[in-house]
């Protein structure tokens, strides 16, 4: 088995998560590929290209793929569980996006929502470069193609979602894991980066991805 961790919106393969799950996966003895979402250029981040991202990782493997997702790189994760069934095998996700179609970025409004479209960017603080960098109006465009809510999943999947959550909307999360029978779900007393349940979520997370071999 090999994990592909895929990071959240404006953020890195160096996140706080991605550090700690990479450690505790390497010590167990379970490859790790973190690909760098961000690449070749933020601004021009689609949906669409992430999943390309993904594809590659998983045909650079031979080994059978769990992808765990954090944020709207849970959006992304389940995504590409639908579109490569026969290679990913499992699916975790952490306070995933699930509803993501790029409103939320900023909350934004029609008028908001109006002047993206027209400049071609939104200006947000990236978290994993430390800075304001603008992100180009397709990424809201992209993002529609995809419904996480209109997709079936035929793998295990594993939920991990905070209830403090104002980045997530927690009842979104739970409805759409509440819904699906292959879906475990653990609703946990933590914000948005749940930073204080890794430990806990390692624990769950080992027993679910080692279930599958």
């Amino acid at each position: 088995m090999q994990v592909v961790y895929l990071h959240g919106f404006a953020s890195s393969p160096h996140s706080s998560k991605a550090t700690f799950l990479e450690r505790k996966l390497t010590d167990r003895g379970i490859p790790v590929t973190i690909p760098d979402l961000n690449q070749p250029d933020f601004s021009t981040l689609t949906v669409s290209r992430m999943l390309g991202r993904v594809a590659e990782s998983i045909a650079a493997s031979t080994e059978p793929i769990s992808v765990v997702g954090s944020s709207l790189g849970g959006f992304v994760a389940v995504q590409a569980a639908r579109l490569h069934p026969d290679r990913i095998s499992r699916v975790v996700l952490l306070a995933p996006a699930l509803d993501f179609d790029g409103k939320r970025l900023s909350d934004l409004g029609d008028r908001g929502l109006d002047a993206w479209r027209s400049s071609n960017q939104l200006v947000v603080f990236h978290y994993g470069y430390g800075r304001m960098m603008p992100v180009h109006y397709e990424l809201y465009a992209d993002a529609r193609r995809y419904n996480a809510f209109e997709t079936t999943l035929t793998q295990p999947v594993q939920v991990f979602q905070g209830r403090l959550d104002t980045a997530v909307e927690p009842r979104t999360v739970e409805r759409w894991a509440l819904t699906r029978p292959n879906v475990e779900l653990h609703i946990l007393d933590d914000d948005h980066q749940l930073l204080r349940s890794l430990e806990t979520i390692w624990v769950e997370m080992e027993r679910f991805l080692l279930a599958g071999g």
